[in-house]
């Protein structure tokens, strides 16, 4: 049975949307007019309210902060070319926040209730959903501890939010990448498949230190012998290699991400074999040198599909071929803008009209 939605609503008096520049859409730096807000308390959501954007007053003491029971999830909206507003997929993150909420020891929310939030605020605020290619309205739902109490156990009250922004790419070039093998993401056992604020945290180090050597991201390799490939710094990774579609196997290490999911089911129905596995690194670097491995890309709600032009591994650099000249990437992100902005039936149900 579907849950219905009781929703107080406080327009903005004034838009900012006439001060956007929407040939510049750097990602998350522009918010829309509104946002939307929920509490968890008492054993129970309520005050699911949209509100203008602004600031929000917290106690210094809440656990969030000094505990890390925080986490978020990605989506966007896209403005169909019949001019009709979509969100793509919001069930499969729906069902992953959930699961994030139950690793971090919070309240789950109502999967139907969650799609229902990011429509009614996309709803609002449709008029912030961009146009130009590329370019759509980035969903950022979150939920974080509010107890005002200093002490290592779980919240018994939580926030909900959801901001949305209107950006564009978030690669727009393409990507020279170096293996980790001194620092680690995530260990089994841990919450690497949870979209947990602490696991982005703990990134920025190392890719840091990356970024100083000239490299855009970091390929997160497996926390005990650094063999295995598990995941781009800001996607999930795949390759081809063999004319196969290669991606490390999800596990909970790994986030199960949505855009993978979707690259996957579609490469089936474009009759390329699909293989989910453990990836080594010298399995995929070896594949480069004698030429079998013709692609390498990150897949992800902002990446979306990201060419990487080349692999740093231990000092020493491995060039892919010519990304420009990537077929089966061409016809993949061709394949994903036509049913994202509806010039296709959208046969699998993954638009979600608002």
């Amino acid at each position: 049975m579907t849950e219905t939605l009781d929703l107080k609503i406080t327009k903005a008096k004034n838009s900012k949307l006439p001060q956007v520049d929407f040939d510049n859409l750097p990602f998350g730096k522009t918010f829309s007019d509104h946002m939307l807000t929920a509490d968890y308390e008492d054993g129970e959501w309520k005050n699911f309210e949209i509100v203008p954007y602004g600031n929000i007053s917290l106690s210094p003491a809440i656990s969030s902060i000094h505990y890390g029971q925080s986490f978020f999830e990605g989506l966007k909206a896209y403005r169909n070319d019949d001019g009709k507003i979509t969100i793509f997929r919001p069930d499969k993150n729906a069902i992953r926040f959930n699961k994030s909420a139950e690793r971090l020891c919070m309240p789950t929310l109502p999967e139907d209730i969650f799609v229902q939030c990011l429509a009614a605020v996309v709803d609002l605020d449709r008029d912030w959903v961009p146009s130009k290619e590329n370019c759509t309205l980035y969903i950022r739902p979150f939920m974080f501890a509010t107890d005002p109490f200093l002490g290592v156990t779980p919240s018994s009250t939580y926030k909900f939010m959801v901001i949305l922004g209107p950006s564009g790419l978030y690669f727009s070039k393409n990507l020279r990448v170096k293996v980790e093998t001194e620092y680690t993401r995530a260990a089994e056992g841990g919450f690497g498949y949870a979209k947990a604020a602490g696991n982005y945290g703990g990134a920025m180090l190392p890719l840091k230190k990356a970024n100083e050597q000239g490299f855009d991201q970091i390929i997160w390799t497996d926390a005990k012998n650094h063999e295995y490939i598990e995941e781009l710094g800001a996607a999930n990774i795949a390759f081809v290699i063999d004319g196969k579609l290669i991606t490390p196997s999800t596990r909970d290490t790994i986030l199960n991400g949505v855009t993978r999911d979707s690259v996957l089911q579609l490469a089936k129905d474009f009759g390329m074999e699909v293989e989910e596995r453990r990836v080594s690194i010298a399995e995929v670097l070896t594949a480069i040198e004698n030429g079998t491995c013709t692609d390498a890309f990150g897949i992800g709600t902002a990446a979306t599909l990201a060419q990487i032009a080349e692999i740093g591994y231990q000092g020493k650099d491995y060039i892919l071929p010519n990304p420009t000249h990537s077929v089966f990437a061409a016809k993949m992100r061709k394949a994903l803008d036509d049913i994202k902005y509806g010039r296709v039936e959208d046969v699998k149900g993954w638009n979600y009209i608002v």
